[in-house]
C-alpha cells in the first residue's frame, strides 16, 4: 500500500483541556508531542558494510558517524550527535532533559536510566490547585514547577566512562563549531516555532528563536548562531557533568526555574548535585525466533512493547497483509492490554514496587492475549492481575507528551546504542537557559494522587522519576548474543506502538528498514479508541474496524523511528520520512 502524503499541520491545542487538569486518561488521549511536518518521500534504505548512526537531524548523523570513522565506539558517537541535537533540534531533547539509552557491547546488554528527578521540595499536590483539583495541562507545563533535574548528561558521562574509547572532549567539537559558526534552521524547527504559543513568552527564547517582532518565527535557511551554548559545552567537555550540575550553570538552572515570574519551581542545588545516573537490568523477552531488550521501569516501554509482541505472537500475522483491518484489530487490541497493565504497575521502582518479572511472564501474557478476539474489540481492557502484584495502585492518567529523538547506532566493533531522548512537551517548560531549553518531565507524573482506590503509582514524591514511554529497543537472536536489530522512535505515549508495529514489519513482515519506519501507524492506548494514521490509506478501514465494536478515529501520528538492521553484508537503515532522520555509515 502506497503511503499517501501526510499534510503538515500545526500543533493540535489543548484548549478542550482547559481547566479540567488530567484525572482520566481518555481527556489528553489525541494530543501530540510535536507537530507534523510533512512526509519526506523518496526515502530508501542505506547500506553499510562497518559501522552506521541514524538520528533524527542531518548535523547530529554528520557528527555521530564523525566519531565512528574516527574510531570511536557507538557510546562516543551517541553523545557527539545528542550535543548537536540540542542545537539543531532544540524543540525535542538537549542537555536540559532526559534520557533512556540501551548499550551492546558485543557481550551484554546494559541499561542506563538517565531519568529527570523530582526537587526533593516537590510534593504530592506539586500540580494541584489550591482547591484541590489536577491544574490545567500548560497552566502546570510553562514555566519553572514542571522542571526536572536533567540527567541525560550525567548519564552519557557514566556511558562514556565504562564504554566510550574517543577523548571525552572531543565529543563535544561538532556541536561547539556549529553553535560557534552558526546552523541553517531546518523547516521543522520554522514550522514547529510557527505553531507555538508560549515560548515566545520568555524573553531569552524571544530573542534566539524569533524575528525582532516576536511572533514571527527565524526563517528556514537562517543561519543561527549560539555563542552560550557553545560556552556552555566547553565547560561540560572540561569539566564533565558537574560542569552542568554544579557551578554558574546549575545557578542560572536554578535561578530560572525559582524566579519565574507566574509559575515557579522549587529546584536546589543540591538537587542539582545529588542527581546520579542509573544502571538497571534490561527488561527482556522472546518473539518467535529473537530476544527483545527494551528500558526497566521507571520507562514503561520495555515491559509494554514486550507484551504487545508475546500477546501477538499466537496469531499468524505474516499470513494477513499488514495494512489490512485484522492486522489493525488484533495490534490494537493487543495495545489496549498493555496499557492497562501500564497505567496500573508501572512506576519509579525505588519508590513502587514493579512486577516486571510477572508482567512478561509467557503464561501471564497467554492468559492475557486470550482476551483477544477475532471480531470484537475489547473496548476498554481491564489490567491483569501477575505474579508479585501488591495491592492496585491505580494510575489515572498522566498526560505524557515528549518532546522526543532518538538515536541508533553501530559501530565498526559491532557494538550498539538504541537511546531515546526528551524535554517532554515541544520545546518543554519554554525556559531558555544559556542557549539551551530545560524540560518539563515532572508532568510526566499523574496530577492527582490519589482515588477511591488508594494512592496512585506514578504520583509526585520528592526525588522521584516519572514514568516514561521511551523504548530504546536492541534485538538479538533466540540466543541473546547476536545483535540484530536497533530500533526506536520519539512520540509520547505511543512511541510503545510505534516501536512495537515496528519490529512486527521487521520480523512478520519482512519489510526493509526504510518501509518499516515509513508503513502507516496504528493502534490503541485502550479506551475505545483506534487510532489509524491521518492522511493515509487506513482511513478506509475505519468502518471495518467500527464493525468490530472499536471507536476508530484519524489522527496525526508523528513517529520519528530509525532502524539498522543487521545483514548477511552489514547493516541495513532506515530513518522515519516523517521527520528530517538520515542515516549514514561506511
Amino acid at each position: 500500500m502506497a503511503h499517501a502524503q501526510l499534510k503538515t499541520s500545526p500543533l493540535i491545542a489543548l484548549l478542550a483541556l482547559t481547566g479540567l487538569g488530567f484525572t482520566l486518561p481518555s481527556l489528553a488521549y489525541d494530543a501530540n508531542p510535536e507537530a507534523a511536518s510533512g512526509f519526506t518521500h523518496g526515502k530508501t534504505a542505506v547500506a553499510a558494510k562497518k559501522f552506521m548512526a541514524a538520528t533524527a537531524n542531518p548535523l547530529a548523523t554528520n557528527a555521530a558517524y564523525d566519531m565512528l570513522a574516527k574510531g570511536g565506539s557507538a557510546v562516543d558517537a551517541a553523545v557527539a550527535a545528542q550535543m548537536v541535537l540540542g542545537l539543531t533540534e532544540p524543540q525535542s531533547s538537549g542537555i536540559g532533559g532526559g534520557a533512556f539509552l540501551l548499550t551492546f557491547d558485543g557481550k551484554k546488554v546494559v541499561n542506563y536510566d538517565g531519568r529527570e528527578t523530582s526537587p526533593k521540595a516537590a510534593t504530592e499536590k506539586l500540580f494541584q490547585t489550591d482547591a484541590g483539583a489536577d491544574m490545567a495541562f500548560y497552566d502546570a507545563v510553562v514555566g519553572g514547577r514542571s522542571v526536572g533535574v536533567p540527567g541525560a548528561v550525567a548519564m552519557l558521562e557514566l556511558a562514556h566512562k565504562r564504554e566510550g574509547k574517543l577523548p571525552w572532549a572531543t565529543l563535544f567539537q561538532p556541536a561547539i563549531k556549529l553553535a560557534t559558526d552558526g546552523f541553517a534552521i531546518s523547516p521543522r524547527l520554522n514550522t514547529l516555532l510557527a505553531s507555538e504559543k508560549y515560548l515566545n513568552k520568555d524573553d531569552a527564547a524571544k530573542a534566539y528563536f524569533y524575528q525582532e517582532d516576536g511572533i514571527t518565527p527565524k526563517a528556514t535557511g537562517r543561519i543561527l548562531k549560539n555563542p552560550e551554548y557553545a560556552a556552555v559545552l566547553k565547560t561540560i567537555a572540561s569539566k564533565g557533568a558537574k560542569g552542568l550540575l554544579t557551578g554558574e550553570i546549575a545557578q542560572a538552572i536554578v535561578d530560572k526555574v525559582n524566579h519565574h515570574p507566574t509559575n515557579p519551581g522549587k529546584l536546589s542545588m543540591a538537587d542539582m548535585a545529588a542527581y546520579t545516573p542509573k544502571i538497571r537490568s534490561a527488561t527482556c523477552g522472546h518473539y518467535r525466533d529473537y530476544t527483545v531488550c527494551g528500558p526497566a521501569a521507571p520507562s514503561s516501554g520495555g515491559v509494554a512493547v514486550l507484551q504487545m509482541l508475546g500477546a501477538l505472537e499466537r496469531f499468524n500475522l505474516s499470513a494477513i497483509k499488514p495494512d489490512s483491518a485484522q492486522a489493525v484489530h488484533y495490534f490494537a487490541e493487543a495495545g489496549r492490554l498493555a496499557f492497562a497493565d501500564r497505567g496500573k504497575y508501572l512506576a519509579d521502582p525505588d519508590f513502587v514496587k514493579v512486577p516486571t518479572a510477572g508482567l512478561i511472564d509467557p503464561k501471564y501474557i497467554a492468559q492475557r492475549s486470550a482476551l483477544i478476539s477475532d471480531d470484537k474489540s475489547l473496548g476498554t481492557a481491564p489490567a491483569g492481575e501477575p505474579h508479585g502484584a501488591k495491592i492496585a495502585q491505580i494510575d489515572l492518567g498522566s498526560p505524557e507528551l515528549p518532546s522526543t529523538s532518538h538515536i541508533s547506532i553501530v559501530d565498526a566493533k559491532g557494538h550498539a546504542v538504541s537511546m531515546t531522548t526528551s524535554i517532554e512537551d515541544q520545546f518543554g517548560a519554554r525556559q531558555f537557559v544559556k542557549g539551551f531549553l530545560l524540560n518539563n518531565q515532572l508532568t510526566d507524573f499523574s496530577f492527582s494522587d490519589k482515588d477511591k482506590n488508594g494512592l496512585i503509582a506514578n504520583r509526585v514524591e520528592a526525588g522521584k522519576r516519572p514514568r516514561s514511554s521511551m523504548s530504546p529497543v536492541l534485538v538479538f537472536d533466540q540466543s541473546g548474543k547476536n545483535l540484530k536489530m536497533v530500533v526506536g522512535s520519539p512520540g509520547g505515549s505511543r512511541i510503545i506502538g510505534y516501536v512495537a508495529q515496528t519490529l512486527l514489519n521487521l520480523i512478520d513482515w519482512k519489510m526493509d528498514p526504510q518501509a518499516a519506519v515509513n508503513a502507516p501507524h496504528y493502534g490503541s492506548r485502550n479506551g475505545p479508541k483506534t487510532e489509524v494514521e491521518k492522511g493515509t490509506a487506513l482511513a478506509a478501514l475505519i468502518p471495518e474496524l467500527k464493525a468490530k465494536g472499536e471507536e476508530a478515529v484519524e489522527g496525526e501520528m508523528t513517529s520519528g523511528l530509525s532502524a539498522i538492521v543487521k545483514t548477511k553484508k552489514g547493516y541495513l537503515g532506515g530513518a522515519d520520512a516523517r521527520r528530517e532522520g538520515t542515516v549514514k555509515g561506511d
